[in-house]
């Protein structure tokens, strides 16, 4: 199938779990990562219209409070803010992309196993409270560059969201091999 990647590609008559294992559950992607049919495409795309609805909304709330923030600013200051505001997101956009893609390289080279892929996720998910919580009280702060930092984040979850299999995937694979 061209749909498949180099690493998922299983031996000419070999079972689902070589060695009588079973097929790891990844987080968002089940056991549908391992034959990456239309289960596995239609998770893929309910995910990434998921992340265009957050980061519209993201976009709409920097865009707003950045507005806020320009209606402050005396007029022949406010035209220059804005034209920097505009090379800061294009930059931002592609800055994000760049570091996406640098960390999903760095992450194929050693990719996390099943078992790994789980503790990260519990550890995230611990953080993101804390992390909600300052993020509140630094978004009043932010709001004269929120659009370049709405712009990074774009670029990155597009870059993300774009690539042909995640490294949790190499990694449940490797580790269903070996």
């Amino acid at each position: 199938m061209a749909s498949r990647a180099s690493s998922e590609v299983p031996a000419a008559g070999a079972s689902p779990a070589a060695g009588g294992g079973r097929i790891p559950v990844l987080p968002g992607l089940g056991t549908s990562w391992y034959e990456r049919g239309a289960r596995y495409w239609m998770r893929r795309t309910g995910t990434g219209v998921l992340w265009l609805v957050v980061l519209a909304f993201f976009c709409f709330v920097s865009l707003s409070l950045y507005s806020g923030f320009r209606e402050v600013l005396q007029s022949g200051v406010r035209t220059v803010w804005d034209v920097a505001q505009v090379v800061a997101a294009c930059a931002g956009a592609v800055w994000g992309w760049i570091v996406q893609r640098r960390a999903h390289r760095r992450d194929l080279l050693d990719p996390p196993g099943p078992g790994r892929t789980r503790a990260a996720r519990r550890a995230s998910v611990g953080r993101s409270t804390g992390l909600a919580v300052l993020g509140r009280c630094l978004v009043v702060i932010a709001a004269p560059v929120m659009p370049a930092f709405a712009a990074f984040c774009v670029g990155w979850s597009v870059a993300a969201l774009t690539v042909r299999e995640y490294p949790t995937e190499v990694g449940a694979r490797r580790a269903m091999q070996g």
